[in-house]
């Protein structure tokens, strides 16, 4: 039996058949992405923006200049927060029915400053560890002046519904002997060649970095 949705807000109304609200689904549809979605009410107009975000334990974490517009405005604001990854096109018999293979998450909430010089250290070392694992030992870390000028937030993950549709075609029973082409055209994010820096052409790593679009 699927939990219950955490609040009504988060409560799936649409096919709720495709809903799932437990912790382990909705930090594995985070665990995949690199951007989310934010939206957010501010100076009297709403506002939806990209970031870059990971997830530490059973936070959503994101960064920016500490005099930013969006981290000054999310600290201790309401939040809605989007990230969707498209699987597949799912291609119908008729028009109607063609659809899209995908998973999502929607999260509710306010955002809460990481202000502890030493936690900060550690939530971006877990960013670029998200982004390629193992580099925070390669690279230099922040200056104290780094950090300072930078704004590390977290969302608690309390409050999230996720949204999947993972199958083939669902055509009527009278659309089925229209000849043509059915099915899904899977979808999938990939690397491409590396483009190493002009300065460190020369420099070959011991292995390809394990890039988190491979690992999605």
């Amino acid at each position: 039996m699927k939990p219950d949705a955490p609040s009504p807000r988060t409560q799936i109304r649409r096919k709720p058949q495709r809903g799932h609200y437990d912790f382990a689904t909705v930090a594995a549809i985070v665990d995949a992405a690199q951007i989310c979605q934010i939206a957010f009410n501010e100076g009297g107009s709403v506002h939806c923006l990209p970031t870059a975000s990971w997830r530490v334990g059973d936070h959503l974490y994101i960064h920016g200049a500490s005099n930013s517009r969006l981290t000054r405005t999310l600290t201790g604001s309401d939040c809605s927060v989007c990230i969707a990854h498209l699987d597949g096109l799912v291609l119908a018999r008729s028009a109607f029915h063609h659809s899209m293979n995908f998973r999502s998450v929607v999260i509710y909430g306010r955002f809460v400053a990481v202000d502890d010089p030493e936690e900060k250290k550690k939530a971006l070392a877990a960013f670029v560890e998200h982004v390629s694992p193992g580099r925070s030992a390669l690279v230099r870390a922040p200056t104290p002046a780094e950090l300072a000028g930078t704004c590390v937030l977290r969302l608690p993950l309390d409050e999230a519904a996720a949204k999947i549709r993972h199958w083939g075609v669902e055509d009527d029973a009278g659309d089925l002997g229209i000849a043509v082409w059915a099915g899904v055209v899977p979808l999938h994010t990939a690397a491409g060649a590396l483009l190493p820096d002009e300065d460190c052409a020369a420099f070959t790593e011991p292995a390809l970095p394990d890039l988190v679009v491979l690992r999605a």
